[in-house]
């Protein structure tokens, strides 16, 4: 280990007292020097509209290519990951373990090509690496892996642990007076894992305002009960009959609830975040509404693109409605 860096263990006692979490944080001494800020000042929706049809086409051909990987996740995703890389995070993709960046965690890990689609648009590495996706020696596992790939600063696919990894994360920054803030993607149908919950019980206690959850509220997971009349889909949702923000609220967060595919709601959320960070004393719930596998007619909205590989002539139809044609004639 560099003599730079040092161990804390913090133990978070569990509400029922039945057993002890160690949260092992790796912290470097603190030093003036600020991380490039690449978050821009104004808005450009349009653009950040574009990046997340082109996340979503990289997702389809990817998967199609390597004949494996999920793709409903990734594409509810993919607006508010857009929205992160392209406007909110202080980060450097040239210099990705930069001690004062912004964190991200993709706790719904199994949704890694949404990530990694967005990492390679935002320079990372080449597009072009998207190709070597779930192939033995790639970087680019099926989940993501911090200790290969560029700009993961977690490794997840174990659900539910993301959140408790982010608040580690988020006391560390406050042992060491640091400024960056951590913001971890959760899967509705990751959060009946019960150690969320844990960690949504603890975080309040520890005064993480420089966390943020965002929900993917996406509506369907792999598999599910038989859809009822009040459900959206063709399964019944996760957390459809749950008052989340309440939930939220009792255990002590803030809560935003906004449409997760919505820009300027998006935007509108991660400013208010920035607004209260340091100050409310509290974490920050983003509670997503979305659509699972938004963007493609055939993806939209069903359990059984969960997973799955597009065919020649369904990658012709999202080639067309992700207007990737119309984008290659403006660069020609």
């Amino acid at each position: 280990m560099p003599s730079s860096c040092h161990v804390v263990t913090i133990l978070l006692l569990s509400p029922c007292r039945h057993f002890v979490h160690a949260v092992i944080v790796l912290l470097a001494p603190p030093h003036n020097e600020g991380v490039v800020v690449t978050r821009k000042d104004a808005r450009d929706v349009e653009h950040l509209q574009a990046l997340g049809r082109e996340g979503r086409w990289h997702v389809l051909e990817t998967v199609a290519s390597s004949k494996a990987g999920h793709i409903g996740g990734p594409m509810s995703a993919m607006d508010l990951m857009v929205a992160l890389y392209f406007h909110q995070l202080r980060i450097d993709p040239a210099n990705p373990q930069d001690p004062d960046r912004d964190r991200f965690i993709l706790s719904k890990g199994h949704s890694a090509i949404g990530l990694y689609s967005v990492l390679a648009m935002r320079g990372y590495f080449p597009v072009e690496e998207l190709a070597t996706f779930d192939h033995g020696d790639s970087r680019l596992q099926g989940h993501p892996d911090m200790k290969i790939t560029p700009g993961v600063d977690s490794s997840t696919g174990s659900l539910g642990q993301g959140l408790s990894a982010g608040s580690g994360m988020a006391i560390a920054a406050k042992l060491q007076k640091r400024d960056f803030h951590t913001w971890v993607v959760l899967g509705d149908g990751e959060i009946e894992e019960g150690m969320v919950w844990e960690t949504v019980i603890c975080a309040p206690r520890y005064g993480l305002d420089n966390l943020t959850a965002i929900i993917d509220l996406n509506g369907l997971q792999q598999y599910g009960w038989t859809a009822s009349a009040s459900d959206r889909y063709d399964r019944s949702e996760p957390m459809g009959h749950v008052n989340l923000p309440a939930v939220f609220r009792g255990f002590g967060w803030d809560v935003i609830e906004i449409n997760g595919h919505d820009y300027d709601e998006i935007l509108d959320a991660y400013a208010a975040v920035d607004e209260r960070r340091g100050t409310s004393g509290k974490p920050t719930a983003i509670i997503a509404h979305t659509v699972k596998g938004n963007g493609v007619s055939f993806t939209k909205g069903t359990f059984k693109w969960h997973n799955g590989v597009p065919t020649d002539e369904q990658l012709a139809t999202a080639r067309t409605e992700l207007l990737i044609d119309e984008k290659a004639e403006a660069l020609a």
